[in-house]
């Protein structure tokens, strides 16, 4: 079966290829294809490498990272809530991450704590989440699903006491970056070490979480330590999102519709699901941004509401469908 679905994933892979290319010819300037050739072979103008090589290629390739770390993120919550409507940003996990973000930035620290702190945040709400819909005993998917509805309410009552509280000259940076903002964003190099690691160790994983996927008893019954995978499964969704949200700020509906997406097309063994998850959430994130840079050119739309007003449309066009 999985063999069967990997000419679709190679395609899904070119197709990947051609955003990226589209995001570095496309912008408040555009390029033609001989101007990248040019460039990627040691040739072409100082201004046309420093266009390509110092401001587009890193924001492609961090937009990319970012989409394939949201979209795996969701994948695997949804996988274990085993309810669609799970995702980082739903059950609050962008929103801690964000306080604990915006905290570490006003308190005017560097890169590494700035993304420690979102770590950390990501990680405290995915305990808090659990904690409260556990409880004492056993918690149903819509339950979790709920408290995770709250506490991103919470989360999102504290970044508007932060806003409010802040300086005067902190607040456009600080909305921006809170709307999705890949304009500065840092180096691509651990978004993409961590995308292509955790995929490296989630894939020999798949006929497990293909498991978990039916319930935890059933995955119990045939032998799997349900208790470590979900823990596993709660800390790498902390870590894709608070590295997700250091690179690009809070941005929604990656993780919530790419999955679903995927799974139309590719079936639900997780195998096949999260490496395409992987290329399609960067894809889209890559052509939201290319988008965000051309819309208004010379300015830029923040990232978030181009995701947002692609996600609207097509979640509720998912879920006509599966009315029908």
């Amino acid at each position: 079966m999985v063999l069967n679905l990997l000419p679709r994933l190679m395609l899904l892979a070119c197709i990947a290829l051609l955003v990226m290319l589209l995001g570095l010819l496309l912008g408040s300037v555009n390029l033609p294809l001989e101007s990248i050739t040019a460039v990627l072979t040691g040739q072409g103008s100082p201004l046309h490498k420093t266009l390509i090589l110092d401001l587009r290629l890193p924001r492609v390739l961090a937009a990319f990272a970012t989409g394939g770390l949201l979209a795996i993120a969701g994948a695997l919550m949804q996988v274990l809530l085993r309810n669609p409507l799970a995702d980082p940003y739903v059950l609050g996990l962008s929103g801690g991450a964000a306080v604990a973000a915006l905290l570490a930035m006003l308190a005017g620290v560097g890169v590494f704590w700035v993304s420690s702190a979102a770590f950390g945040g990501a990680l405290f709400s995915t305990f808090l989440v659990f904690g409260l819909a556990y409880g004492s005993g056993q918690a149903s998917a819509t339950r979790l699903l709920l408290t995770g509805v709250v506490v991103a309410s919470g989360w999102g009552a504290l970044i508007s006491f932060l806003l409010a509280t802040s300086q005067a000259h902190q607040l456009p940076g600080m909305l921006y970056w809170l709307m999705g903002d890949l304009s500065h964003a840092p180096s691509p190099v651990i978004p993409w070490l961590v995308l292509v690691v955790v995929l490296l160790l989630l894939i020999p994983l798949g006929r497990t979480l293909n498991v978990l996927a039916r319930g935890a008893l059933q995955a119990a019954a045939l032998g799997v330590s349900v208790k470590k995978v979900e823990l596993m499964i709660f800390g790498l969704a902390a870590l894709l999102t608070a590295i997700a949200v250091t690179v690009a700020g809070s941005i929604g509906f990656v993780g919530l519709i790419v999955p679903h997406l995927m799974r139309m097309v590719f079936g639900y063994d997780q195998r096949i699901l999260l490496p395409a998850s992987a290329l399609a959430g960067g894809s889209l994130l890559v052509l939201a941004d290319t988008l965000a840079r051309i819309v208004i050119a010379p300015q830029q739309l923040p990232v978030g509401v181009i995701t947002a007003l692609l996600g609207v449309p097509v979640f509720l066009l998912l879920l006509y469908r599966n009315n029908r």
